[in-house]
């Protein structure tokens, strides 16, 4: 079943500020982290486990996918 994400409380990465091509993710949604593209709020969400998602963060931080 998929969280009601309506009220979330969606944010940017604080690294955010390349000319709009972000991601947001939302706060406080027990056991996932749902991601959106900050230019299509309205265009729908991806779910992760908070497991996968802070996978996914370590990688980056690791600079496992290279630079952007």
């Amino acid at each position: 079943m998929l969280p009601d994400l309506t009220g979330a409380s969606w944010r940017k990465s604080t690294h955010s500020g390349n000319g709009g091509d972000c991601v947001e993710v939302a706060d406080g949604i027990p056991g996932v982290v749902p991601v959106r593209d900050s230019k299509n709020p309205n265009g729908g969400s991806l779910i992760f486990s908070t497991a996968s998602f802070a996978a996914f963060v370590e990688s980056v931080r690791a600079g496992e996918f290279g630079e952007a």
